[in-house]
């Protein structure tokens, strides 16, 4: 029987067909360049374009695709800032708008490995499989949404973990003229998070090349590069570049404080991730900034910035938080340095970035010169909130380290104008030389906090005032070596609260021991030094 085929079943099969079609209407505004240079191009039209939105440029020559940010939104045209193969965009090039913001891929993948400011790897060991993508703007959390700082930020650098405590989600300056330290502070404490839970991501922004390759090897060699990331826009690389290279790197770190390792949206249930980041140095971001923004013809301000570079770097660093526990309790520290010129913290860019981190750590030169590294100042530099997620018995030790060197600095300039000194002034002085020895370390020589505590401890308590100023580094990493393996079961409870009257002796006894041995030993030595020097003129006369 042949089917019949009437109106009514013809409409019911187009209604069935036209209801499973799915389509989206795109719409995109194109236009053409107007002017380019500098890695800054002009647009005409373009009307709906939007702040901050990625544009699209279409070479001529090449017939490649070269991405762009709207910057300028003016009455009749857009300037835009360009990434990538900018040489290749000429006047006349095609232009459309995306309708989206620029973001950047993001995931696990990128542990262990080196990109561009665009995600893009430059390492030269291929693609990277990533998963998720992030805006590299993105608005920092409310204060509902957060938690006070209350875990600690190992650097193992006791001049910095005594005295100016970082806890996880704040953010600590550190600032200083160049060649004074100020990498090595933050590469030693990336160095320091290798066996904690922390993910580690530098920055480096108007750097040599060499420079960020030789990092790269100093982090691989100590074990800690599987779970970095570098970020990296070189002097060669255009200012836009180094402009997002910062926030490039922010929004590599809050995917991991925004999700739990596998990837999932973090709540109650699933805790984020932590993540400590290095801006190196956003001095080098702000002259990009004001280079981009002096070419787009925005009007300078103070040093020649545009008015809004304060802006720029609290909306970057407002990004460092730690997470109600409601949100994940993820945390992202972050470490930003600012060069200064001859020690001017005064000028412009230092004063904003001091403004807005939670404290700053001062490196100076002239320490630096005197054999003082790391060389901190410790009377400008402060920890705002890091006391909070300090150990209560590093805090009971470290509470007058801090007057105590204040004290040795002002007797010290006393002590030069004259030799007729009372006891207790040749005390402090004495004491003060020991503790200013203490605070010495050598790159990548990392303490334990439980070790750094003890040797503060050994300090305060005049184990080290009779020794030699030259012996007291030694002393320091042996008393350490010796509560790893004689006592481990003391320094544990050292890690786990303030130190009680019954604990306190019992540190005593441990440093007095150790000492013993320690005086014998280099006793002996000496002595067996003395006898093999050869005769001296006189003696050989005689």
């Amino acid at each position: 029987m042949s089917q019949v085929i009437d109106a009514s079943s013809i409409m019911r099969t187009l209604r069935g067909d036209l209801d499973s079609i799915s389509t989206s209407v795109e719409t995109q505004e194109a236009s053409k360049v107007i002017e380019v240079g500098d890695g800054i191009a002009h647009v005409a039209g373009l009307k709906s374009a939007m702040a901050g939105e990625l544009l699209q440029f279409t070479s001529s020559a090449t017939g490649r695709n070269v991405y762009g940010l709207a910057q300028n939104l003016e009455e009749d045209e857009v300037g835009a800032v360009l990434f990538g193969d900018v040489d290749s965009i000429k006047e006349g090039d095609e232009v459309t708008t995306t309708g989206r913001v620029m973001d950047i891929p993001v995931g696990h993948a990128m542990l262990g490995r080196v990109v561009n400011p665009l995600g893009q790897p430059i390492d030269g060991k291929g693609a990277i499989p990533t998963s998720h993508r992030r805006p590299i703007e993105f608005k920092a959390p409310g204060i509902i949404e957060r938690q006070p700082v209350s875990e600690p930020v190992q650097t193992g650098l006791m001049a910095i973990d005594a005295m100016v405590p970082i806890g996880r989600g704040q953010r600590e300056l550190i600032i200083g003229d160049r060649k004074t330290g100020k990498t090595a502070i933050a590469i030693d404490t990336i160095i320091n998070q290798r066996d904690t839970d922390i993910i580690c991501i530098y920055v480096a922004i108007g750097q040599k090349a060499s420079t960020v390759a030789s990092i790269r090897e100093t982090l691989q060699r100590h074990g800690v590069m599987d779970k970095t990331i570098i970020v990296s826009a070189t002097a060669a690389d255009s200012a836009p570049l180094q402009y997002i290279a910062p926030m490039a790197g922010a929004a590599i770190g809050e995917y991991f404080m925004y999700n739990d390792k596998n990837g999932h949206p973090a709540d109650a249930e699933h805790p984020g991730g932590h993540v400590l980041i290095v801006y190196d140095d956003l001095s080098k971001q702000a002259v990009a900034y004001r280079q981009m923004s002096l070419t787009l013809h925005r009007p300078p301000g103070r040093e020649a910035y545009p008015g809004d570079i304060f802006y720029l770097h609290s909306r970057l660093l407002e990004r460092a938080v730690k997470l109600s526990d409601k949100n994940g309790g993820g945390s992202m520290t972050a470490l930003p340095i600012i060069e200064t010129q001859e020690g001017d913290v005064s000028a412009y860019i230092p004063t904003n970035v001091i403004s807005i981190t939670d404290g700053q750590i001062y490196l100076q030169s002239n320490l630096f010169f005197q054999g003082q590294r790391p060389a901190v100042d410790v009377g400008i530099s402060v920890s705002r909130v890091g006391g909070a997620a300090q150990l209560k018995s590093m805090k009971q030790v470290a509470g007058t380290l801090r007057l105590d060197l204040a004290s040795y600095r002002d007797k010290q300039a006393f002590a030069q104008f004259g030799s007729d000194l009372d006891e207790t002034t040749q005390y402090q002085l004495n004491h003060g030389a020991h503790m200013m020895e203490l605070l010495k370390q050598k790159r990548y020589a990392a303490l334990d906090v439980a070790d750094q505590v003890i040797a503060i401890f050994a300090a305060k308590e005049n184990f080290l005032d009779d020794l030699d100023l030259s012996q007291v580094v030694v002393f320091r990493d042996g008393l350490a070596k010796f509560m790893q393996e004689r006592h481990p079961h003391t320094r544990e409870l050292v890690r786990q609260g303030k130190i009680s009257d019954e604990l306190g002796e019992k540190l005593k006894k441990c440093i007095a021991e150790f000492k013993e041995q320690f005086v014998e030993t280099h006793r002996s030595a000496k002595e067996v030094a003395n006898e093999e020097a050869p005769e001296t003129g006189a003696e050989a006369k005689a």
